[in-house]
């Protein structure tokens, strides 16, 4: 996935006004004008930097799944086992990424097309979280046919779109215990 920072600070700032913005009311919802005027630069720049809204959608999302990335790793370098879990924590605790909407990832496929950018993004990033699960599961338990990561895969996607219904963490705290139980369970078969 493409992670590259925008070199000028126009670049940096229109894509903390998007950010900003699409997370709060929505991609389609969000014009060039206002991104640029939140930014403080003209459409032109906006242009210049992005070459269209859609590009800025998709860095948007890249941008995004880097934050959450690096965030991930960092919990992951040390955390007891089963590690899997820290996905979960991941979700629920990222300190710069907002998540009282719920997933930003699946908002914005509910909102772009099929062959929009963007969706390429989110369909990599949801990849990434489905084989960084099925990695850890591995981990602690080896004989997965890779059922149980899919299962955690589904009850933390669910439980990230329930955040954005019920505006609290609660569910992915349940959703976490779920999955605690459901890997000691197969460890221990």
């Amino acid at each position: 996935m493409e992670t590259t920072t925008p070199a000028t600070d126009a670049g940096r700032r229109l894509l903390a006004a998007a950010s900003a913005l699409f997370y709060a009311d929505g991609i389609t919802a969000v014009g060039v004008a206002g991104i640029a005027e939140a930014a403080g630069v003209t459409k032109k720049t906006l242009y210049d930097c992005f070459g269209s809204k859609a590009d800025l959608v998709a860095a948007y999302l890249n941008h995004r799944h880097a934050v959450w990335w690096e965030y991930l790793a960092e919990r992951l370098d040390g955390a007891p086992s089963p590690r899997v879990l820290v996905v979960f924590d991941a979700y629920r605790d990222h300190p710069q990424l907002r998540l009282d909407h719920g997933c930003a990832f699946q908002r914005g496929a509910a909102e772009l097309g099929h062959d929009h950018p963007g969706t390429a993004v989110i369909r990599e990033h949801k990849g990434a979280v489905r084989a960084e699960i099925a990695r850890l599961v591995a981990e602690d338990v080896p004989d997965d046919d890779g059922a149980l990561a899919e299962h955690l895969f589904l009850l933390l996607e669910g439980a990230a779109a329930q955040r954005g219904i019920d505006r609290d963490g609660t569910g992915l705290v349940r959703a976490r215990d779920l999955a605690a139980d459901l890997v000691r369970t197969a460890a221990n078969r």
